[in-house]
């Protein structure tokens, strides 16, 4: 990562930790250091709750500014931050991610960008979703499409929790379409690839955990920033498909939540499926070359 993007993001971090009770700043303060990358375990939240004596609802709601703080947000200036709690346990923060220069349909909404962290990292479901505004009607369809969206609860500031259900009644997803499952559940597409470019095999496991059961268009991308490191993602096909959130996004928000400037993106990788009805492509090209002009990508169609 730059230095300027770093020291810009652990600012932001430092500032929104004085908005929280101090009971809570204290026991806090040494977590949020230059090596945290949103991610809280089961275990560093229970010893929180214990030393902060606030409720579980009142620690989440309290941590949304940190969250937010990870937001990119250059269009709207609106900073939304979300934390979405995996059947681990462990918690995963989310913001919002905009992009001078291009279509507003790649954005990603702070639900996207935490359901998606906690996806990278594993889990193969989300119990509940702390939020600092109201879903939109984008992420309320977009969540539906989890495993555990008939249980999923979500909670708001200065509200009682509800479920998502309630928040989306008679509610269209893949049962509607013949797909059991859902997106983050556990699957392999036996794609054969072989390569010796670290790169290209990162966005070939990506590839092998998409969720892409309406278009077959199992696809995976990998950025390799200036710095040697690699963040890949995953496509996340949604039942209503415009909610979809291309494999590009998911490791966007990747490289995001391991605080790396997006302008250091230096090379890329797609791999897709051939069989798939659609392609990423056209639109993975066109928004790398904005966020990275003299980044080169590479393409393999399986």
């Amino acid at each position: 990562m730059t230095t300027l993007h770093k020291d810009s993001l652990q600012q932001r971090l430092e500032e929104s930790m004085k908005t929280l009770p101090s009971a809570l700043q204290s026991t806090i303060t040494p977590l949020i250091n230059e090596q945290f990358t949103g991610v809280i375990t089961k275990e560093q939240f229970l010893s929180l709750l214990s030393h902060s004596e606030l409720s579980d609802k009142e620690l989440r709601l309290a941590l949304l500014p940190l969250a937010a703080a990870f937001s990119v947000a250059p269009i709207s200036n609106f900073y939304v931050g979300a934390i979405a709690r995996g059947v681990s346990g462990d918690l995963y923060f989310g913001a919002n991610m905009e992009f001078s220069n291009v279509q507003l349909g790649q954005t990603i909404h702070a639900e996207q960008s935490a359901i998606s962290h906690a996806w990278i990292h594993g889990e193969t479901g989300i119990l509940d979703i702390t939020i600092n505004f109201s879903p939109c009607g984008h992420c309320r369809q977009f969540m539906n499409e989890l495993t555990t969206a008939n249980s999923l609860m979500v909670q708001l500031p200065e509200r009682d929790e509800k479920s998502l259900q309630e928040y989306l009644p008679e509610s269209f997803g893949p049962k509607d379409l013949g797909i059991e499952g859902g997106l983050l559940a556990k699957v392999s597409h036996e794609l054969t690839f072989e390569s010796d470019s670290p790169l290209l095999l990162k966005a070939f496991e990506a590839a092998n955990r998409s969720h892409a059961p309406y278009s077959k268009n199992f696809s995976g991308v990998a950025l390799e920033m200036n710095n040697g490191n690699i963040y890949s993602g995953m496509y996340a096909e949604n039942a209503a498909f415009n909610p979809s959130l291309p494999p590009l996004q998911v490791a966007l928000v990747h490289a995001n939540m391991s605080r790396e400037a997006l302008s250091e993106i230096k090379k890329a990788a797609l791999i897709e499926d051939h069989k798939g009805a659609i392609s990423h492509l056209a639109i993975t090209t066109c928004t790398l070359k904005d966020l990275s002009p003299n980044m080169v990508l590479e393409y393999i169609s399986l």
